[in-house]
């Protein structure tokens, strides 16, 4: 997370799709604590869940024995959702275009070019273990 962020909220879920729901309550509670408007709230909402997801299959490969760390920072203008899983990481540099005419029909690809899209920033560290996503209150 960038500095600044002061951690407000901290969950920890097992690696099962069930445990979405947890994750949603944080969401909903946080954009409510931010007054996060509505418009914004549904970039968050789809974002972090699609983060989430990624951690849970690809990361820890639904191992509900790993867990998933979810981190909320605040700051002035911005908050910021860090999720951490424990798997082996990804090149996150070397990702295929999924609007490429090749890619445009497969099923997978498109979680990070959405969370791009939602967010105003996302970065990875760890070597793709951890992905900070950041969102402007405006």
């Amino acid at each position: 997370m960038k500095e600044g962020f002061v951690e407000i909220e901290k969950i920890k879920i097992p690696s099962s799709f069930k445990e979405i729901t947890k994750v949603e309550a944080l969401i909903d509670s946080v954009c409510d604590k931010l007054l996060v408007n509505e418009d914004n709230y549904g970039n968050v909402l789809i974002a972090v869940t699609e983060a989430v997801n990624n951690a849970i299959e690809h990361g820890n490969k639904q191992s509900d024995t790993l867990m998933v760390d979810l981190t909320v920072g605040d700051k002035d203008t911005d908050f910021c959702f860090r999720v951490v899983d424990s798997g082996a990481g990804f090149d996150y540099k070397n990702l295929p275009d999924p609007t490429a005419p090749e890619n445009i029909e497969l099923e997978n690809g498109r979680g990070i070019f959405l969370m791009r899209s939602l967010a105003e920033a996302v970065d990875f560290e760890d070597g793709g273990r951890s992905v900070n996503i950041y969102f402007s209150k405006k």
